[in-house]
């Protein structure tokens, strides 16, 4: 941590050394002065960036206005210059200036600046339709009044291309694949991720970022890539907010709200918000195995309470230096009441009946800090940023028993986990066709979990003895630094990237018997090349070509050793011995303009190579080998690929009818340990376990379309639909699913309000189904509340009459920082 706190240091000294105006030579120097003003308003416009150029473009010095609007530059050298006036959300002015003899105090007078046709207020006010877009380096969604009629990030997610949401858990995946890094404008959080989505309302969120095959800037966690959420951003002067309310129903009622509050004045910028979800939701599935006639049912009733919070101050020291905090803190108190009945029909004495109660209280604490100097080059700055995080969680579970022989008991699991990261990045533009950009990251991560039982288990003999107390510390630090070079050539463009990574890993699993404590240590330096080119030969079409190399490191939950979860028939541990899987990424993407920009088509393909690929390994438990409980882990497995083809398009066929339609299909060859018995079931021991080795090829796909129809300026009707093909697994086969959504969207208070209308799973046929052989024969489905009708409200107050000088985005509208929802 010291040697990159003096790295940094050093950085910065050099570059600011490098780039320290070198003052001015010349004889004899002039002064420019002048006003700029509103176009319509006539009022006086702070802030705005004033930059002095030669004739050959370069930049010679500058100033802002002040709070009146004017300025006045001194200093300026003798000879033909060229002024320019420059401001988010206005045209840019240019004039040509001339100081020499006669002429060397210029008053150039009032300046009066135009608005931008996309209006003032355009930061909040939402699209009409969604539109989809393919960049260097990423697929932009950006969210229109459709897509965000849906409710929640949770539920928007639904509607994206490549993208999947488990309906039950709320895990999200990327191209049929849960590695992958969610973020909130560049930003991770300690937050769980299903968690965190139901918080976010729809009206909150401005695009959907999929970088699919990230750069050498980014980190490389993710086999499938990063979902960045990047939400509304309200600069502007005054006081202004919105408010957004939602709720639906079928069995049980389900709320959300959210408060976003801004204020901007001077050289300060303070906002807060508020959001929450207060829900109810019942699940309910069955899992049926013939081998052993048997039979389990399982009802859920999930409450969820959550509330998050936000209060951040941007502070703008000069035209050059912005200072930023902000801090979330986010609780969330949630309960499962769960049944769980096996029926064995061929001997109902070995019947269970098991009810639980498993309750979470959770916090979690952010603390984001943020810097930014801006040299005298458009776009030349270094930024450095430190984010501490803080997650805390109990979750006791109380199992009783109605039938069996099993005694009631209560787990108790405590969760404490904190990291630390401090990014420090560097981007020139060494001219108007390249970039260079550099950066070095800390990564501080630390996990602690504590777990006790009152209940009795079975050790290795079959003796049952009390359930040891289990603790388990978890340490990971990362080093890294990386370097990206960009370069335009005529139509052509490309990027070379490099990342290195120093990880250090320990973990101590210590138990109560000290015959079952392990410890795992790891040191390993990795390097993460990537490289990007882009093809644009015309303003119709544009060619992408794209590599990356990625890493999955194991999650806590899957080296965790301590019991993860149990029912009556299936428990689940961690494997503290795991290793990190890699991944070689390519990936290629052709986008194609419709004619009289009525839409447009991407069409891609991706490959990857997956070497030490981590997956499920599923044993049988040798303690109770008659009773068919299974016991799943983790383990790393040979190298393996994965092949997909992706085609997304928005399309306009009148002006009153909009469509958004995506097609994803991909392949991967999985492989896993499953057990089978070669006996049957009543009379096997230990002896006629056989361990396999096994392997099956998945193809899926998926197909979504969602249409829009406006009816007026402040009418309009939205149908979506969504089929997901046969999907293969190492345990299950599952079956297909399909539904469609239809809603309605009014717009009040010119355009200020908007009330939504939908009718969700109209067919009422979204269901989990599935069927199985290993270990046992088995099929069953699981259902959820999807039948539902809901109901939203948004509305923005306030006014404004300019923009405020927004932070630097970092990353490409990936580090940002101002007045938003998170």
């Amino acid at each position: 941590m010291k040697n990159l706190f003096l790295a940094c240091l050093l950085l910065f000294a050099i570059t600011t050394q490098a780039h320290t105006d070198p003052g001015n030579d010349a004889d004899k120097t002039g002064t420019i002065s002048g006003k700029v003003l509103d176009a319509k308003l006539k009022q006086p416009i702070p802030y705005v960036n004033v930059i002095i150029k030669n004739t050959a473009g370069e930049i010679l010095t500058g100033g802002i206005t002040l709070e009146d609007g004017t300025f006045e530059i001194d200093k300026v050298a003798e000879g033909n210059i060229k002024l320019s006036i420059q401001y988010i959300g206005y045209k840019t002015i240019t004039k040509d200036i001339t100081i020499g003899k006669g002429n060397y105090k210029v008053n150039i007078g009032d300046i009066h600046l135009e608005e931008e046709a996309e209006g003032l207020d355009a930061v909040t006010v939402l699209a009409e339709t969604s539109t989809i877009q393919q960049k260097v380096d990423r697929k932009v969604i950006t969210i229109g009044k459709d897509l965000a009629a849906t409710g929640s990030a949770s539920e928007l997610m639904v509607g994206i291309p490549s993208v999947s949401v488990d309906a039950q858990t709320g895990d999200i995946s990327l191209r049929g694949n849960q590695n992958v890094r969610v973020m909130v404008d560049g930003k991770l959080s300690n937050i769980p991720t299903a968690q965190l989505l139901k918080q976010i309302p729809s009206t909150a969120i401005k695009s959907i970022e999929l970088i699919t095959n990230p750069s050498a800037k980014y980190n490389p966690e993710g086999m499938s890539g990063i979902i960045n959420i990047v939400l509304h951003k309200n600069t502007m002067i005054g006081f202004n907010g919105n408010l957004s309310l939602g709720l639906s129903h079928e069995k049980e009622a389900k709320f959300n709200s959210a408060l976003n509050m801004n204020y901007r004045n001077g050289k300060l910028n303070l906002y807060g918000s508020y959001s929450n979800n207060i829900s109810k939701n019942r699940n309910r599935g069955n899992v049926e195995r013939p081998e052993n006639n048997s039979e389990q049912f399982f009802k859920f009733l999930d409450k969820r309470q959550s509330h998050l919070y936000k209060l951040g101050l941007d502070f703008y020291l000069d035209d050059k230096n912005t200072m930023s905090f902000f801090t979330t803190q986010n609780t969330s108190n949630s309960s499962t009441e769960g049944e769980t009945e096996a029926l064995f029909y061929s001997n109902p004495s070995f019947d269970q009946n098991q009810i639980f109660l498993a309750e979470s209280d959770n916090m979690s604490s952010q603390y984001n800090f943020n810097y930014v100097h801006d040299f005298l080059e458009d776009g030349h700055n270094i930024e450095l940023e430190v984010d501490y995080n803080t997650f805390e969680d109990d979750t006791p579970a109380d199992f009783k028993f109605l039938l069996g022989s099993n005694e009631d008991y209560k787990d108790f699991n405590n969760t404490d986990r904190k990291s630390t990261t401090v990014n420090l990045d560097y981007v020139n533009p060494l001219s108007e066709t390249t970039k260079l950009e550099l950066g070095l990251q800390a990564r501080l991560f630390n996990s602690d979990i504590a777990y006790s039982s009152t209940g009795q288990t079975l050790n290795a003999q079959g003796v049952l003895r009390p359930t040891p107390n289990n603790d388990f510390d978890y340490t990971r630090d990362i080093y890294s630094a990386y370097a990206t070079f960009s370069k335009k050539l005529d139509k052509w463009t490309y990027q070379i990237g490099l990342r290195t990574e120093n990880v250090k890993e320990d973990a101590l699993a210590l138990s109560s018997e000290a015959a079952s404590t392990e410890a795992f240590k790891n040191d390993y330096f990795e390097f993460y090349p990537s490289a990007f080119i882009t093809y644009s030969p015309s303003e119709k079409n544009s060619y992408q070509f794209s590599y990356s190399r990625r890493v999955d490191r194991p999650g806590i939950g899957q080296v965790n050793p301590i019991k993860e979860w149990s029912t009556p028939l299936i428990s689940s541990f961690g494997n503290i011995d795991l290793r990190p899987q890699f991944t070689n990424s390519v990936e290629a993407n052709y986008t194609r303009t419709l004619n009289n920009r009525k839409g447009s088509v991407t069409g891609g393909v991706f490959y990857r190579i997956i070497s030490d690929e981590i997956n499920r390994a599923l044993f049988i438990d040798r303690t109770d080998v008659n009773s068919g409980r299974i016991i799943l882990t983790h383990d790393n497995f040979d190298d393996t690929s994965a092949y997909g083809i992706e085609l997304s398009s928005n399309y306009r066929p009148t002006k009153w009818w909009s469509i958004n339609g995506s097609f994803d299909l991909y392949s991967q060859t999985q492989k896993g340990i499953a057990e089978t018995l070669t006996a049957p079931i009543e009379t096997a021991t230990i002896d006629d376990i056989e361990t396999n080795i096994d392997e099956v090829d998945n193809v899926a796909w998926n197909f979504r379309m969602f249409n829009n129809f406006k009816v007026s300026n402040t009418l309009s009707f939205t149908a979506f639909g969504f089929y997901r093909g046969k999907n293969k697994t190492l345990q299950f086969d599952m079956k297909p699913m399909y539904f469609i959504n239809l809603g309605s969207r009014v717009s009040f208070a010119k355009g200020k309000g908007s009330f939504s209308l939908n009718f969700n799973d109209v067919l009422n046929t979204m269901k989990f189904a599935f069927e199985g052989t290993k270990p046992f024969v088995q099929n069953g489905q699981f259902n959820w509340e999807s039948h539902t009708v809901q109901a939203s409200l948004s509305y923005r107050f306030g006014g404004g009459k300019y923009r405020a000088k927004s932070r630097k985005n970092r990353d490409d509208n990936t580090k940002s920082g101002g007045g938003g929802f998170l």
